[in-house]
């Protein structure tokens, strides 16, 4: 591996057998802790609520993987509000920091959730070691995966950081330049300096990096390299059923996850992964239960890949959490108010059956005079269509809203929002030090770093100082160049001496006597805006 070198609650088990199956698995314990290295797999579940969770298990009909290493509840709450975006919440859960709605890896601005540590004006916006910059800080190799484009919040939360998650710019040079071992995703087209505003190649950047470039499954799976970047779509994947129906050669996120581990296991230091499903939140916004089902299951099952690795394993922790609720989705509806005591499964779970893709699947089939709608409308489960309800689909002007509210009608489920959710989620754990029982979000970040041998805020001070601050202390003149605003530079300058600094990057040239030379950092030196944060390694170049 190429990589940097430096210095169950009552309430839990009560939880589990309310959800449907509790199944006749005994509760697991993991094995001891036997051996170095140590290697932590961290799961997340975009935007799942345990409606969802209940729903996909009656929908397979047996016991999820996760139901095996249920250990207790996630509090979700950001800085400032008791519902979440994807952002803080990422943010949390790498870092160990509250933070403030779209804010990635930085400290949040406005502090007024009960129980949350006020800060100091100016610690507004300073970015936040995470536990995969930590890890690679103690030799190991790491890993990024989503569904969605790897740039997304929550895996940018473990990769990057910025003061707004639309930053795919930042986010895609930062994660380019962290030096991980394995990314797989989408957003390929973050990459190409066609789309960027920098006018970067990090597509040019990755292979002269000696990543493997992969972009489709077989390409993925047939890799033999220690460092594999695979971006298998311009922006998301698939969804996992349309993946399947339509014979779409990206790769599942079993895949994904299964190639990750068997690369990253290689490294005798061990490692740390972090795996998103991402499209469980997207189909809670649009309301559609099969979108919830399809990825909710690809999810469970990427889970039950790494638990077959860290029972093998034995040094292994596993986390598997969602960041947070969406859409309130309950099987029952006001429809069953009076008579659910008496509905079996099957009016909940038959009608679901029926469906082949998801709604975003099925609707990419709709031509544009929607002459197929009944055909369409079967794909998504709505068969046997009136002829009003077929012209009624036809002239919508909301077709995904009715389609998906008629599929839930059918299925007796319920929603309450389009969006996020502030109810407590639950916590997977297996491996040695696990976390359980009912804790905050904060918490796992900080379980993970200890398991993994470092603390977070000491990776901080150590990744993240202010640069003017530290040159300036060494008698230094210095400026934030942003000429080029989208190629912001720290510059430094005292007598022959000059160092630059670009942001999103791990580099810093330095010229002496008019020699100049490129170090690399530990880490990616970030500007926020208003101040520029660079690693101690960087100011060492300064002498005394």
């Amino acid at each position: 591996m190429k990589k940097k070198i430096a210095g169950m609650t009552v309430a839990g088990a009560v939880a589990l057998g309310s959800l449907g199956f509790t199944g006749n698995n005994e509760p697991i314990d993991a094995k001891a802790k036997k051996k170095e290295p140590e290697n932590v797999i961290m799961l997340v579940m975009d935007g799942t609520s345990a409606g969802a969770t209940s729903l996909a298990r009656w929908y397979k009909g047996e016991d999820l993987a996760m139901d095996e290493i249920m250990a207790g509840g996630v509090r979700t709450y950001s800085a400032e509000s008791a519902i979440t975006d994807s952002a803080p919440a990422a943010t949390a859960l790498a870092t160990g920091q509250k933070s403030n709605d779209k804010f990635v890896g930085v400290l949040p601005e406005v502090v007024n959730s009960p129980g949350v540590d006020k800060l100091e004006g100016e610690d507004a916006h300073r970015p936040v070691a995470n536990v995969l910059e930590g890890a690679q800080e103690h030799g190991k190799a790491t890993g990024i995966i989503s569904t969605s484009e790897i740039q997304h919040a929550t895996p940018a939360g473990f990769s990057s950081h910025v003061t707004h998650r639309s930053n795919y710019g930042d986010i895609a040079e930062q994660q380019v330049y962290q030096e991980i071992d394995v990314v797989l995703g989408g957003g390929k087209e973050s990459l190409s300096s066609d789309n960027r505003k920098d006018g970067e190649n990090l597509l040019k950047v990755i292979e002269e990096k000696e990543y493997d470039l992969v972009e489709n499954r077989d390409e993925l799976l047939n890799s033999k390299s220690d460092k594999i970047w695979g971006s298998f779509a311009p922006s998301a994947l698939l969804y996992d059923f349309d993946r399947q129906a339509t014979e779409n050669n990206e790769p599942s996120i079993r895949d994904m996850t299964k190639k990750a581990i068997d690369t990253l296991s290689k490294d005798e230091d061990g490692f740390f992964l972090f795996v998103e499903g991402s499209k469980p939140d997207w189909a809670a916004h649009a309301n559609d239960t099969i979108g919830i089902i399809s990825d909710v299951l690809a999810f469970d099952a990427a889970v039950e890949e790494a638990l077959e690795f860290a029972k093998e394993d034995g040094n292994t922790m596993v986390i598997a959490v969602s960041d947070h609720g969406n859409s309130g989705i309950t099987m029952g509806n006001a429809n069953t108010s009076g008579n659910y005591s008496h509905i079996p499964v099957s009016d909940y779970i038959d009608p679901l059956k029926k469906a082949k893709m998801t709604l975003e699947g099925a609707l990419n089939q709709l031509k544009p005079d929607r002459s197929n709608i009944k055909q369409v409308a079967e794909l998504y489960g709505l068969d046997n269509l009136s002829d009003e309800q077929a012209a009624s689909l036809k002239n919508s002007s909301t077709l995904s809203k009715d389609m998906a509210s008629m599929l839930a009608g059918r299925a007796n489920i319920g929603f309450t929002t389009g969006g996020h959710t502030g109810e407590d989620v639950f916590l997977y754990s297996y491996g040695p030090e696990r976390p359980e029982g009912l804790i905050d979000n904060t918490e796992i970040a900080k379980s993970m770093a200890g398991f993994l041998g470092f603390e977070l805020e000491q990776m901080t001070d150590m990744l993240f100082v202010n640069a003017q601050n530290e040159f300036e202390r060494k008698g230094y003149k210095t400026k934030i160049d942003t000429t080029d605003v989208n190629n912001p530079v720290f510059i430094a300058e005292k007598g022959k001496k000059t160092i630059k600094i670009p942001a999103n990057k791990n580099l810093a040239t330095v010229t002496n006597n008019k020699k100049t030379s490129t170090k690399i950092l530990s880490g990616v030196s970030v500007y926020n805006g208003k101040d520029f944060f660079v690693s101690q390694d960087a100011v060492k170049f300064s002498g005394k």
